[in-house]
């Protein structure tokens, strides 16, 4: 029990007065000479013990009323927190996709945005939390303003930083906090959960449908004809489903249309047959009510073909030809002596294929080049001279190279997680015909990392990183007598993904919220930047201007699934499309079983109404005046009757 003003409670020390004048009270008694002496003293004894009965009830109810009035003065209560101390709740509200969908009660975060209202009270400040916004010690009114502008976002929080965010929230603020974690619980792990903070309250917003048909992804291939062929990858996850409608546009302008049936749980393929165009702005729509509204569109483009400029210096080798084709590459050979060094600026990529002597001339603006973003592969010679070679490495700042090593080596272990070998292999392969090596070299670079190796855990084949530029050393010659890799399967994907990675070319499309690179094969003015524009706005994304190119990269923008522009004034450059993150699309969800220790509601009403009801004040001063009116009533009627 805790009082709103203790102080009152000095007052019960006068309580002694009342005692202290009943135990010293003096009444004297008349002697009365009677002729019956034993009648008359028994008389008087039961007189006087009557009477001491009667002053001791009276003393009792008098100090039962007096203690009563200076309890319900003081004002008592019952509550787990002082009555003068205010609450703070940090709530934290899951705000992404997957929260846009139906539940018992409705929308589920509009239900839970507006259950948080309704049970919010002004004794309480609040903190809110959501995906993509923080407030911070807000008043009641002040939190259903943010909640009521609180909209579904492809921004996604991970739960270990929100009870990070909490923690040091909760440590800024001196009242008692409480916690509230309000999510579906998508693709979350019972582990992720274990760590939250003390005090934490966990509600489940639960979809009312468990099924779900969404897009996946889409990819396109040339037949070589005047068409190109759309594979739209569609995923089921529920029952098998019959005769879904799906439709192809190029912008707005509907092209194709027709169904298809899936299976449970399955995965199916449909294919379109579009006529070619420079520029194809695709969606795909399917017409089908599930859980998720959003998977059931996807966007992407096809732009006007870019090359990407390849210059090959030294030696002729065909299987640089054949792998830079003219479909895709710039292709250009030169020897060393009749190399043309205006051109070097305009390459994306520079192949160095067994040059013996590096020139200073040569040096200087391959640095140049590279200090500028342009990637380099290097092919030593087997008749290297070093001292040219190192003067290169070392005005790259990159390492030293060592003398050739007459070893037979073979090339066995593949780095399948580098990002050259990204989607190339469907798995890893343990046994191959391993390509061999004659002879080699030994280096010592800085800043390397190993992307196909020898049987001896060196690097054969390794890219090394430039302050703005790779540079891809192979570390023995290519030539027939001296490697059979040419005649290797391996040897295709490296090459022609160090060509793709020389330029980022716009993807059909790229994913919201993700880190997405694209080079512009553009140059900028001083001032100029490029902007990233719709019909509804445009930003500026955070870029990087080279000799040849301009690098853009998103992240935190954009939020919202569809066509962009990139511009350079008011000229458009390319066109890209955004998809929503698929993650948001699984009907994933932890399950109250999976937490075990941990209570998770599924009413955000509830949770709130409980947690207000623990807080609660129970005044108890009615009670003690009600019991000091008892006492007053008592008083009188053993005044009145109690007769000695």
């Amino acid at each position: 029990m805790q009082f709103k003003h203790p102080e009152i409670l000095y007052f019960l020390a006068f309580l002694l007065i009342p005692i202290l004048v009943h135990l010293f009270q003096l009444q004297r008694f008349v002697k009365v000479p009677f002729t019956n002496v034993a009648f008359l003293q028994k008389l008087v004894l039961q007189t006087r013990k009557s009477s001491r009965i009667k002053k001791w009830l009276i003393l009792a109810t008098r100090l039962l009323l007096l203690t009563a009035l200076i309890f319900a003065f003081a004002q008592p209560y019952f509550s787990n927190y002082k009555e003068n101390e205010k609450q703070h709740f940090f709530i934290y509200l899951d705000n992404s996709l997957s929260t846009n969908t139906v539940g018992e009660k409705g929308n589920l975060l509009q239900v839970a945005t507006q259950e948080i209202i309704e049970n919010s009270t002004e004794k309480t400040s609040y903190s809110l939390l959501t995906n993509n916004h923080f407030y911070a010690n807000k008043t009641a009114s002040e939190l259903k303003e943010k909640l009521l502008k609180t909209t579904n976002t492809a921004k996604n929080s991970n739960l270990a930083d929100v009870f990070l965010r909490m923690t040091n929230e909760n440590k800024s603020i001196n009242s008692p906090t409480k916690n509230i974690v309000i999510s579906d619980f998508q693709n979350i792990k019972k582990e992720e959960i274990d760590n939250a903070p003390k005090n934490t309250s966990f509600v489940k917003l639960v979809p009312g449908q468990k099924s779900n048909v969404s897009i996946d992804s889409i990819f396109v291939d040339d037949n070589g004809g005047s068409n190109f062929n759309v594979h739209i990858t569609i995923k089921n996850q529920g029952n098998a489903q019959k005769d879904i409608p799906i439709a192809i546009y190029n912008n707005d302008k509907l092209l194709n249309k027709q169904t298809f049936s899936i299976e449970k749980n399955k995965t199916t393929e449909v294919t379109f047959s579009v006529v070619k165009t420079p520029v194809f702005l695709g969606k795909v729509a399917i017409n089908f009510n599930d859980t998720y509204g959003f998977d059931n569109s996807f966007y992407f483009t096809i732009n006007a073909n870019e090359k990407i400029n390849v210059l090959a210096i030294g030696k002729s080798n065909n299987f640089l030809q054949r792998i830079y084709t003219k479909e895709e590459f710039n292709f250009t050979s030169s020897s060393l002596q009749s190399i043309n060094y205006n051109l070097i600026d305009k390459q994306h990529l520079i192949v160095l294929n067994e040059l013996e002597n590096i020139p200073e001339t040569l040096i200087n603006s391959l640095a140049s080049y590279t200090a500028k973003g342009g990637n380099i592969v290097v092919i030593p010679s087997n008749k290297v001279t070093l001292p040219s070679y190192n003067n290169f490495f070392n005005k790259l700042n990159t390492g030293k190279l060592f003398s050739l090593k007459s070893d037979s080596l073979k090339v066995t272990t593949i780095n399948y997680n580098h990002p050259l070998f990204k989607n190339v292999f469907e798995k890893k392969v343990a046994n191959f015909q391993y390509p061999f090596v004659k002879t080699s070299f030994n280096t010592e670079f800085k800043n390397a990392s190993n992307i196909i190796s020898f049987e001896n855990k060196q690097g054969f084949i390794k890219q090394v990183s430039l302050p703005n530029a790779s540079m891809y050393w192979v570390a023995a010659p290519l030539n027939k007598d001296n490697s059979n890799f040419t005649n290797s399967p391996l040897i295709v994907p490296v090459f022609y993904n160090i060509g793709k990675h020389s330029l980022q070319l716009s993807e059909l499309y790229y994913t919201i919220d993700k880190q997405n690179t694209i080079d512009i094969d553009t140059q900028l003015g001083k001032d100029e930047v490029l902007s990233i524009t719709t019909n509804k706005g445009s930003f500026i994304p955070l870029q990087q201007t080279f000799q040849n190119k301009t690098r853009i990269t998103t992240k935190d923008l954009p939020l919202v699934a569809g066509f962009y522009k990139v511009q350079q004034q008011n000229n458009v450059l390319r066109n890209i499309a955004f998809n929503y993150d698929k993650s948001e699309s699984h009907l994933d969800f932890l399950t109250l079983s999976e937490a075990n220790d941990i209570t998770i509601s599924t009413s955000v009403k509830n949770t709130l109404e409980n947690i207000n009801n623990e807080n609660k004040i129970q005044w108890l001063w009615k009670w003690f005046l009600g019991l000091a009116i008892v006492s007053l009533l008592l008083e009188i009627l053993i005044l009145k009757f109690f007769k000695p």
